[in-house]
């Protein structure tokens, strides 16, 4: 299979993007756009929000932490089940009373105009900058394996991918979305199997034989309980897997717009629960992949990379034979990517028109906004092209998660607390929480050796938390 072939089938595959973006995008409103007209059922939004959570680097990645840490992530996606919950039980029933489509408007009811705004502001920045650091993933991938060889350049392949991305979500949005993004999550979930299945057949494996070799390898490591000190500890694990749920999903303008689509309540309560069951085994695919492409490489004598990331791609480039590694790895990339950066786009459009420009009913300011937002989206990736280094995407994510904390301390605050919070000083005490944390995380790191994992976003939760506490008086 040459890369005509390969073009020509991914050419398809957007193909039927736009045919399903053309049959349900028939209503192109405000409505339409921000909520689905709510009549999107439980079932189909809940398998379209897993392809929206399983980036192209998570395709990518998960596989390739096995080296280092076996079946550990298992802890973390254990707490994410248990946080799904919370967020169903705790967090739905509120964002079910509001009567506009943002969440974040709950902050003005409680707080006030500045928390309001702080926490759109911090949701745009954060969302912006991840959403654009995963579709670049998906560009290069695209770019390196197939544009590349015709002398496409980088930017003209950012370009299409954006602009494909804007094609089919443009006239109705999240009601748009909760449809091609099943259908990309069904695509995305076929190739991660065709995966598997092509290093079972290189190692001569049936399914018995693959439960052997991974219960015999490694790699197979599924709790520590150890070491208290470790990034992999289990209760730091667990307990930060819940609190990435409520705060990356549960705070999150992209994931909760999608699961209001839902009329009922308690349907989507229940959305929620499945939505959580099913990260166990979707990543358990993942990580089955990487012991079995380990083993693939060890038994055939393939010298492997250094970075973790790039063991997949390579393996499945260059061993699987008539093209078909080339075939899975883009496919599953970009329909990974594709899910979650189309709900991306809608959700920071909304955001904006609602809470920054107050135009929740003028289409022409959607369209505009959402316009500028795909060119954005083109502006970073292409700023991530000219520093050239997969690491700063790392760094990307880990700033990007700083500015969750201080969503997470309102929230709380709000939520958990009847004190009436000082709204002149709320946008200062949500920038100082993620600066002093990350004080503290340099001092504890050159004074102990101890190094912060996912708890940080839990510490910067609760020094916003505090200072919020220490300005408020009691209503």
């Amino acid at each position: 299979m040459g890369n005509v072939e390969i073009l020509l089938i991914l050419l398809g595959y957007f193909g039927l993007l736009m045919l399903v973006s053309v049959w349900v995008g028939k209503q192109s409103g405000n409505d339409a756009f921000y909520t689905g007209n709510r009549r999107a059922p439980w079932y189909v939004v809940s398998i379209g929000m897993i392809g929206s959570s399983i980036s192209g680097v998570s395709f990518i990645s998960v596989p390739g932490m096995v080296a280092g840490n076996g079946f550990l992530y298992l802890q973390t996606v254990a707490g994410f089940f248990f946080g799904y919950i919370i967020l169903a039980k705790v967090l739905l029933p509120v964002y079910y009373k509001l009567e506009s489509p943002s969440i974040y408007v709950y902050l003005k009811e409680r707080f006030g105009l500045r928390a309001y705004k702080t926490g759109a502001w911090f949701f745009l920045l954060s969302k912006s900058i991840g959403a654009s650091a995963r579709i670049y993933v998906a560009v290069l991938v695209l770019h390196e394996f197939i544009l590349k060889n015709w002398g496409v350049s980088f930017t003209a392949t950012s370009v299409v991918v954006i602009a494909m991305i804007w094609l089919y979500t443009f006239r109705s949005g999240t009601k748009t979305i909760i449809w091609t993004d099943l259908v990309q999550t069904l695509f995305m979930v076929a190739a991660m199997v065709l995966m598997l299945l092509q290093f079972s057949r290189g190692l001569n494996l049936d399914a018995h034989g693959i439960w052997n070799t991974v219960c015999e390898s490694d790699f197979s490591r599924v709790f520590e309980f150890n070491d208290w000190t470790s990034k992999q500890f289990f209760f730091k694990q667990f307990f930060s897997g819940i609190f990435i749920v409520l705060v990356m999903t549960g705070l999150d303008q992209e994931m909760i717009q999608k699961n209001r689509t839902i009329h009922d309540l308690d349907k989507a309560q229940r959305n929620m629960y499945w939505y959580g069951f099913t990260f166990l085994p979707i990543n358990l695919i993942l990580l089955v992949i990487g012991v079995l492409m380990y083993t693939f490489a060890a038994q055939k004598g393939i010298a492997l990379p250094t970075s973790p990331d790039a063991v997949l791609p390579v393996l499945a480039t260059k061993y699987f034979a008539g093209g078909v590694g080339i075939l899975l790895l883009l496919i599953g990339v970009v329909s990974a990517t594709f899910s979650g950066a189309d709900s991306s786009m809608t959700a920071i459009t909304t955001s904006f028109c609602i809470d920054i420009l107050g135009q929740e009913k003028n289409v022409r300011t959607r369209r505009i906004v959402h316009a500028t937002v795909a060119v954005l989206f083109v502006g970073i990736i292409l700023l991530f092209r000219a520093i050239n280094s997969l690491t700063l995407i790392d760094a990307i994510y880990t700033i990007a998660s700083y500015t969750y904390g201080p969503l997470l301390g309102l929230f709380a605050f709000g939520l958990f607390t009847q004190r009436r919070a000082n709204d002149t000083w709320i946008p200062l005490i949500a920038i100082a929480s993620p600066l002093l944390c990350y004080a503290l995380q340099a001092f504890t790191a050159a004074t102990f050796g101890y190094h912060f994992s996912y708890e940080l976003l839990m510490l910067n939760g609760l020094v916003t938390f505090a200072g919020l506490w220490f300005t408020s008086q009691r209503k």
